[in-house]
Protein backbone atom coordinates (compact mmCIF):
# COMPACT_ATOMS: atom_id res chain seq x y z
CA UNK A 1 0.00 0.00 0.00
CA UNK A 2 1.50 3.43 -0.89
CA UNK A 3 2.13 5.87 1.57
CA UNK A 4 0.11 9.23 1.12
CA UNK A 5 2.04 12.42 0.85
CA UNK A 6 0.21 13.62 4.41
CA UNK A 7 2.06 10.46 6.11
CA UNK A 8 4.89 10.65 4.19
CA UNK A 9 5.60 14.51 5.74
CA UNK A 10 4.16 13.31 9.25
CA UNK A 11 7.20 10.21 9.57
CA UNK A 12 9.71 13.16 8.50
CA UNK A 13 12.32 13.44 10.39
CA UNK A 14 12.88 17.61 11.26
CA UNK A 15 16.34 17.83 12.73
CA UNK A 16 16.76 20.56 15.81
CA UNK A 17 17.59 23.64 15.32
CA UNK A 18 20.73 23.35 17.69
CA UNK A 19 22.18 19.79 16.12
CA UNK A 20 25.42 22.11 15.79
CA UNK A 21 25.75 21.70 19.49
CA UNK A 22 26.02 18.27 19.52
CA UNK A 23 29.68 18.01 17.95
CA UNK A 24 30.64 19.23 21.69
CA UNK A 25 28.57 17.03 23.67
CA UNK A 26 27.92 13.36 24.06
CA UNK A 27 24.55 14.37 25.55
CA UNK A 28 21.35 13.43 24.66
CA UNK A 29 20.20 16.78 22.63
CA UNK A 30 19.15 18.09 19.29
CA UNK A 31 17.94 14.66 18.54
CA UNK A 32 15.24 15.85 16.14
CA UNK A 33 11.66 14.87 15.60
CA UNK A 34 9.69 12.16 13.98
CA UNK A 35 6.06 12.94 14.45
CA UNK A 36 5.38 13.97 17.79
CA UNK A 37 7.96 11.49 18.85
CA UNK A 38 11.68 10.82 18.54
CA UNK A 39 13.15 9.37 15.66
CA UNK A 40 13.68 5.86 15.50
CA UNK A 41 17.61 6.09 15.52
CA UNK A 42 17.61 8.35 19.10
CA UNK A 43 15.19 5.79 20.37
CA UNK A 44 17.01 2.50 19.95
CA UNK A 45 20.66 4.06 20.66
CA UNK A 46 18.77 5.16 24.09
CA UNK A 47 17.88 1.44 24.60
CA UNK A 48 21.11 0.25 23.59
CA UNK A 49 22.96 2.61 26.35
CA UNK A 50 20.62 1.85 28.83
CA UNK A 51 21.11 -1.71 28.35
CA UNK A 52 25.03 -1.02 28.52
CA UNK A 53 24.80 0.55 31.52
CA UNK A 54 22.66 -1.94 33.23
CA UNK A 55 25.35 -4.24 32.10
CA UNK A 56 27.59 -2.51 33.49
CA UNK A 57 26.61 -2.39 36.70
CA UNK A 58 25.31 -6.03 37.16
CA UNK A 59 28.08 -7.76 34.87
CA UNK A 60 30.74 -9.67 37.21
CA UNK A 61 34.54 -8.28 37.37
CA UNK A 62 36.39 -11.07 35.82
CA UNK A 63 38.62 -10.91 38.57
CA UNK A 64 40.87 -13.48 36.83
CA UNK A 65 41.56 -11.78 33.89
CA UNK A 66 42.66 -8.48 35.60
CA UNK A 67 44.68 -10.33 38.18
CA UNK A 68 46.23 -11.80 34.48
CA UNK A 69 46.84 -8.52 33.10
CA UNK A 70 48.64 -6.56 36.29
CA UNK A 71 50.54 -9.60 37.22
CA UNK A 72 52.00 -9.14 33.68
CA UNK A 73 53.10 -5.99 34.57
CA UNK A 74 55.25 -7.59 38.14
CA UNK A 75 52.64 -5.90 40.62
CA UNK A 76 52.07 -7.68 43.92
CA UNK A 77 48.20 -8.75 44.11
CA UNK A 78 45.76 -9.63 46.74
CA UNK A 79 41.94 -10.32 46.16
CA UNK A 80 39.36 -9.83 48.47
CA UNK A 81 35.76 -9.11 48.90
CA UNK A 82 33.38 -6.99 50.99
CA UNK A 83 30.86 -7.42 53.59
CA UNK A 84 28.30 -7.67 50.84
CA UNK A 85 28.23 -11.51 49.24
CA UNK A 86 26.43 -11.25 46.00
CA UNK A 87 25.46 -8.38 43.91
CA UNK A 88 21.98 -8.11 45.31
CA UNK A 89 23.35 -7.31 48.96
CA UNK A 90 25.68 -4.87 47.22
CA UNK A 91 23.62 -2.84 45.43
CA UNK A 92 20.74 -3.16 48.59
CA UNK A 93 23.56 -2.55 51.27
CA UNK A 94 26.17 0.19 50.72
CA UNK A 95 27.66 -0.31 54.10
CA UNK A 96 28.55 -3.85 53.10
CA UNK A 97 30.19 -2.48 50.42
CA UNK A 98 32.35 -0.47 52.55
CA UNK A 99 34.02 -3.13 54.84
CA UNK A 100 35.95 -6.19 54.30
CA UNK A 101 34.57 -9.34 54.54
CA UNK A 102 35.69 -10.93 57.82
CA UNK A 103 37.79 -13.85 55.88
CA UNK A 104 39.22 -10.97 54.03
CA UNK A 105 40.33 -8.99 56.80
CA UNK A 106 41.69 -11.90 58.58
CA UNK A 107 43.43 -13.25 55.42
CA UNK A 108 44.65 -9.34 54.74
CA UNK A 109 46.46 -8.53 58.13
CA UNK A 110 47.91 -12.03 58.17
CA UNK A 111 49.55 -11.99 54.62
CA UNK A 112 51.21 -8.72 55.21
CA UNK A 113 50.76 -6.98 58.81
CA UNK A 114 51.40 -3.44 58.94
CA UNK A 115 54.11 -2.82 56.40
CA UNK A 116 54.13 0.82 56.59
CA UNK A 117 53.92 1.69 53.42
CA UNK A 118 53.40 4.92 51.95
CA UNK A 119 50.37 4.65 49.34
CA UNK A 120 48.03 1.35 49.13
CA UNK A 121 46.50 0.90 45.96
CA UNK A 122 42.78 -0.69 45.71
CA UNK A 123 40.92 -1.63 42.72
CA UNK A 124 36.93 -2.03 43.27
CA UNK A 125 34.26 -3.47 41.13
CA UNK A 126 32.15 -0.68 42.34
CA UNK A 127 29.35 -0.01 40.15
CA UNK A 128 30.85 -0.36 36.90
CA UNK A 129 32.93 -3.85 36.02
CA UNK A 130 33.00 -2.57 32.76
CA UNK A 131 35.34 -0.01 33.52
CA UNK A 132 37.23 -1.82 35.70
CA UNK A 133 37.69 -4.66 32.94
CA UNK A 134 38.65 -1.89 30.72
CA UNK A 135 40.62 0.74 31.73
CA UNK A 136 42.31 -0.77 35.35
CA UNK A 137 45.18 -2.08 34.18
CA UNK A 138 46.89 0.50 31.48
CA UNK A 139 45.83 3.39 34.26
CA UNK A 140 47.98 1.43 36.89
CA UNK A 141 50.61 1.01 33.81
CA UNK A 142 50.80 4.78 33.62
CA UNK A 143 50.49 5.46 36.71
CA UNK A 144 53.49 3.37 38.29
CA UNK A 145 56.47 5.29 37.28
CA UNK A 146 55.07 8.74 38.70
CA UNK A 147 54.84 7.32 41.93
CA UNK A 148 58.23 6.55 41.84
CA UNK A 149 60.25 7.29 44.94
CA UNK A 150 57.14 5.91 47.26
CA UNK A 151 56.61 2.51 48.44
CA UNK A 152 53.70 0.82 47.55
CA UNK A 153 51.88 -2.18 49.16
CA UNK A 154 50.22 -4.89 46.61
CA UNK A 155 47.48 -3.97 44.72
CA UNK A 156 43.95 -5.33 46.08
CA UNK A 157 41.36 -6.16 43.97
CA UNK A 158 38.14 -6.20 45.67
CA UNK A 159 34.86 -7.71 44.87
CA UNK A 160 31.75 -6.09 45.70
CA UNK A 161 33.35 -2.84 46.66
CA UNK A 162 32.48 0.56 47.40
CA UNK A 163 35.11 3.87 48.28
CA UNK A 164 35.20 3.24 51.72
CA UNK A 165 36.55 -0.36 52.07
CA UNK A 166 40.37 1.36 50.77
CA UNK A 167 40.59 3.06 53.74
CA UNK A 168 40.12 -0.23 55.72
CA UNK A 169 42.57 -2.34 53.53
CA UNK A 170 45.08 1.03 53.51
CA UNK A 171 44.65 0.81 57.56
CA UNK A 172 45.56 -3.00 57.37
CA UNK A 173 48.70 -2.33 55.91
CA UNK A 174 50.03 0.80 57.71
CA UNK A 175 49.88 2.88 54.79
CA UNK A 176 49.76 6.53 54.77
CA UNK A 177 47.30 6.95 51.41
CA UNK A 178 44.81 5.15 50.11
CA UNK A 179 44.31 5.17 46.16
CA UNK A 180 41.10 3.75 44.78
CA UNK A 181 40.27 3.03 41.31
CA UNK A 182 36.83 2.06 41.00
CA UNK A 183 34.12 1.81 38.47
CA UNK A 184 31.79 4.66 39.01
CA UNK A 185 28.04 4.64 38.54
CA UNK A 186 27.52 4.20 34.79
CA UNK A 187 25.17 6.79 32.88
CA UNK A 188 23.08 6.88 29.31
CA UNK A 189 26.48 8.56 27.32
CA UNK A 190 29.47 6.49 29.67
CA UNK A 191 28.80 2.99 31.03
CA UNK A 192 32.87 2.53 31.24
CA UNK A 193 33.89 5.73 33.41
CA UNK A 194 36.41 5.20 36.02
CA UNK A 195 36.76 7.42 39.40
CA UNK A 196 40.09 7.91 41.80
CA UNK A 197 39.64 8.61 45.02
CA UNK A 198 42.32 9.53 47.43
CA UNK A 199 42.51 9.69 51.17
CA UNK A 200 44.95 10.66 53.52
CA UNK A 201 45.85 8.94 56.79
CA UNK A 202 42.62 6.16 55.61
CA UNK A 203 41.04 4.63 58.39
CA UNK A 204 37.73 2.84 59.11
CA UNK A 205 35.13 5.72 59.81
CA UNK A 206 36.78 8.81 57.05
CA UNK A 207 33.64 10.52 55.15
CA UNK A 208 33.69 11.61 51.41
CA UNK A 209 34.76 15.29 52.48
CA UNK A 210 38.17 13.75 53.53
CA UNK A 211 38.66 12.07 50.23
CA UNK A 212 39.93 13.57 46.62
CA UNK A 213 38.52 12.46 43.53
CA UNK A 214 39.08 12.64 40.02
CA UNK A 215 36.16 11.45 37.98
CA UNK A 216 35.20 10.66 34.23
CA UNK A 217 38.36 8.28 34.14
CA UNK A 218 38.09 6.85 30.01
CA UNK A 219 38.97 7.10 26.69
CA UNK A 220 36.02 9.54 25.79
CA UNK A 221 36.57 11.31 28.64
CA UNK A 222 39.43 12.26 31.13
CA UNK A 223 42.35 10.18 28.77
CA UNK A 224 44.48 7.89 30.89
CA UNK A 225 47.71 9.05 30.85
CA UNK A 226 46.24 12.52 32.22
CA UNK A 227 44.27 10.79 35.20
CA UNK A 228 47.78 9.17 35.84
CA UNK A 229 49.44 12.50 36.34
CA UNK A 230 46.51 14.21 38.28
CA UNK A 231 46.41 11.13 40.34
CA UNK A 232 50.01 11.57 40.94
CA UNK A 233 50.29 14.95 41.42
CA UNK A 234 47.34 14.99 44.17
CA UNK A 235 48.96 11.53 45.55
CA UNK A 236 52.12 13.93 46.15
CA UNK A 237 50.38 16.74 47.27
CA UNK A 238 48.54 14.79 49.88
CA UNK A 239 51.35 13.37 51.48
CA UNK A 240 53.81 16.32 51.15
CA UNK A 241 50.93 18.40 53.47
CA UNK A 242 49.25 15.61 55.13
CA UNK A 243 46.32 16.14 54.08
CA UNK A 244 43.27 15.26 51.56
CA UNK A 245 39.77 15.94 50.95
CA UNK A 246 38.12 19.34 51.23
CA UNK A 247 41.50 21.13 52.72
CA UNK A 248 43.56 20.21 49.79
CA UNK A 249 42.49 22.64 46.69
CA UNK A 250 43.88 20.79 43.15
CA UNK A 251 43.08 22.48 40.01
CA UNK A 252 44.34 19.73 37.18
CA UNK A 253 44.42 22.46 34.95
CA UNK A 254 47.74 23.87 36.58
CA UNK A 255 50.67 22.15 36.80
CA UNK A 256 51.57 20.09 40.08
CA UNK A 257 52.54 22.90 41.93
CA UNK A 258 49.45 24.81 42.23
CA UNK A 259 47.78 21.89 44.25
CA UNK A 260 48.17 23.80 47.77
CA UNK A 261 46.53 23.16 51.36
CA UNK A 262 43.49 25.33 51.25
CA UNK A 263 44.64 26.39 55.17
CA UNK A 264 47.46 28.27 53.26
CA UNK A 265 44.82 30.47 51.30
CA UNK A 266 44.05 34.27 53.09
Amino acid sequence: MKTSPAETAANAIIDDSWIELRRHTAARLALGRSGASLPTRAVLAFDLAHAQARDAVHLPLDVDALTAALSAQDWPLLVVRSRASERSAYLARPDWGRRLAAESATRLSEAVGSNGADIAIVVGDGLSSTAVQAHAAPLLRALRPLLSGFSLAPIVIARQARVALADEVAELFGARLAICIIGERPGLSAADSLGAYLTYAPKVGRNDGERNCISNIRPAGLALEDAAQQIAALARAALSKQLSGIALRFDPNLPAPAVVAMTQDP
